[in-house]
């Protein structure tokens, strides 16, 4: 069985949105992209630090999922990275109301012996210089080295990022982290320019309205599915990222034809992600549920034409 190695944190989060708040709950890059890969058939395993405020249920909740946690530091009297936010009521935009570095402050991730061989690295929203250590600790050269960003490490660890963006295979980032990390406009124009930094794959996420993946002069775009309740967007990114990840540790298939259906796995269990608060929904969702939806996509996007 094939191995993915997720590196991102695992968290509390406190969300409002238009429909109502909640009190600290399950968060984290690393929990979204590590409950959505486990859909697949893989081994996983993340990289990430907690406080001894963890609860135990949360790692039960893990490790019945087929995550390996053995990477998952536990400071004992330390506390949990935590992070507090208010959606507005386009729910593509928010303020960050809190934000407690913790135990993340100090993190020296530590990949677990069986994973130092994993087949493919998903590198979650981390500090630049994490992410690469991450890369040090690999005995051998991952099949595919995928990479998640956002502004905040373009506005205060420009060249550490940059140093890393050149090591990886995949790119994902939204379409304004696009535009100013390539200080271009045309999103055309902005994936080209991020090839030139490094990676052969750009994946521009834009929400609500699909992805873009660009492989040089190839193109593809995958939409979102038009949803009747969107509760919370946060983690529906990392989920596709899990996704988009987990699809291909699967699958053994790095090409670009096979990565147009790793787009699409990953904005199918993105689509549920922001129908409940948090991780809630992830938690309960089946694979019917994520077959059923599957042809959903299909369907939306699926048309013969006469040329």
């Amino acid at each position: 069985m094939n191995k993915l190695l997720i590196v991102g944190t695992v968290a509390f989060d406190a969300i409002e949105t238009p429909f109502g708040k909640t009190d600290k709950i399950l968060g984290g890059a690393g929990t979204f992209i590590g409950l959505s890969a486990s859909y697949f058939n893989l081994k996983s395993a993340i990289v990430s630090v907690v406080g001894d405020d963890f609860p135990q249920e949360y790692l039960d909740l893990l490790t019945a999922r087929n995550i390996d946690i053995s990477g998952l530091e536990i400071v004992k009297g330390g506390k949990t990275f935590f992070w507090s936010g208010r959606y507005h009521n386009d729910l593509n935009s928010r303020d960050t109301l809190v934000t407690e570095l913790n135990t993340l402050a100090d993190f020296q991730p530590k990949v677990p012996e069986n994973f130092k061989d994993a087949d493919v690295v998903m590198l979650g929203n981390l500090h630049p210089l994490v992410q690469s250590s991450v890369l040090d600790q690999m005995e051998k050269k991952p099949k595919l080295v995928v990479l998640d960003t956002m502004n905040f490490w373009m506005d205060c660890a420009l060249p550490e990022l940059l140093d890393v963006i050149k090591r990886v295979d995949v790119i994902t980032i939204n379409d304004e982290e696009a535009r100013q990390l390539s200080g271009e406009y045309s999103l055309v124009k902005a994936a080209a320019k991020i090839h030139t930094m490094g990676p052969k794959y750009v994946v521009i996420k834009k929400g609500e309205h699909g992805a873009l993946l660009f492989h040089h002069k190839d193109i593809f775009f995958a939409p979102a599915l038009p949803l009747e309740e969107v509760f919370d967007p946060t983690g529906a990114g990392d989920t596709f990222a899990g996704g988009f990840a987990g699809f291909i540790t699967q699958s053994e298939n790095v090409s670009f034809d096979n990565m147009k259906q790793a787009i699409i796995q990953g904005s199918n269990l993105a689509s549920f992600c922001v129908e409940r608060f948090g991780t809630e929904r992830m938690q309960q969702l089946t694979k019917e549920e994520v077959q059923q939806r599957l042809k959903q996509f299909k369907a939306l996007t699926h048309f013969d034409i006469e040329l």
